[in-house]
């Protein structure tokens, strides 16, 4: 059987904008003691305050292609903040950049460091929480659809803290 030839036909060159959007450079590379930020990448909040309980994290949206329907996420996490107990369908994943920390992935407090990876599964509680001495800087990747997060009930809570590490671990106030 002959190999079957396709022709493909090249795209349209890069205009201004796209050139632009190519390189997104750390403000402070040597990242010293202030919070983390991208040249020309607007800083969100992370939630709309008193929709769900978090503390101090911030948001930056680094890259989004409808051709790979994912988005690159920059979260920072103050000292000592953390994000919300929540839970969704789809799936996430999370590189630590900078900072010590822990989180809750499912029943499991994982201690996080830089370089690590953490997999969140669909419809598994989780929380990221920073260190009281450094922010926690971390990647978040996800599909650009997905599903809103659910926050736990009064049940959900009291069968996550049944486990006395998670109960000593999750924050669900401001």
């Amino acid at each position: 059987m002959s190999p079957t030839i396709v022709a493909v036909e090249p795209t349209a060159p890069a205009d201004a904008a796209a050139s632009a959007r190519a390189l997104r450079r750390v403000a402070d590379p040597e990242h010293g003691t202030g919070p983390q930020r991208w040249d020309d990448v607007d800083v969100h909040d992370y939630k709309v305050a008193g929709s769900a309980p978090f503390r101090g994290v911030t948001r930056q949206v680094l890259f989004e292609r409808d051709e790979l329907a994912c988005q690159v996420r920059y979260f920072e996490v103050e000292p000592g903040g953390h994000s919300t107990l929540e839970r969704h369908a789809h799936v996430h994943a999370v590189v630590v950049l900078h900072g010590l920390g822990r989180c809750l992935v499912g029943t499991s407090v994982l201690d996080l460091g830089p370089r690590d990876l953490v997999e969140v599964p669909p419809m598994t509680w989780h929380q990221f929480r920073a260190a009281d001495d450094a922010p926690l800087g971390f990647l978040c990747i996800v599909n650009v659809e997905r599903d809103r997060p659910q926050l736990p009930t009064g049940a959900d809570l009291e069968a996550l803290c049944a486990d006395p590490t998670v109960a000593s671990f999750v924050r669900v106030a401001d």
